[in-house]
């Protein structure tokens, strides 16, 4: 049985993809172009601030917090990312959960495209 996916996105990732000049900049944002955006809502700032206070993520109010907290708020299943530095970074899902619980919010699945794409090798 194949379990599917509805992937979304938001308004965030849209300005991150837009910033800069880069490979395949174009057919990123025409990729994520038909996905629909999650609420960027009041509470976000709030989850934003416990993170950077607890040392969790950078202090950057438009970076790896932001989509932590995006996907967390939602209960997304997957936070798809490319950041193993500060998002799909095993030693912080300890600490992420930690947080997440005390905030009681959702603790989504922090994967790398190619994890994710193993997943559904496994299906």
């Amino acid at each position: 049985m194949i379990n599917r996916v509805e992937p979304v996105t938001s308004e965030a990732v849209r300005y991150e993809l837009q910033r800069g000049d880069y490979p395949g900049k174009h057919e990123a944002l025409e990729l994520i172009s038909t996905i629909p955006d999650i609420e960027i809502v009041g509470e976000i700032q709030d989850i934003i601030t416990t993170y950077v206070e607890h040392q969790l993520m950078p202090a950057n109010p438009l970076g790896d917090a932001l989509h932590l907290a995006l996907a967390s708020y939602h209960s997304c299943d997957y936070l798809l990312t490319w950041n193993c530095q500060n998002i799909a970074n095993p030693n912080k899902f300890t600490h992420i959960r930690i947080i997440n619980t005390m905030l009681g919010l959702h603790v989504p699945e922090l994967v790398t495209p190619y994890q994710m794409l193993e997943k559904n090798d496994e299906e």
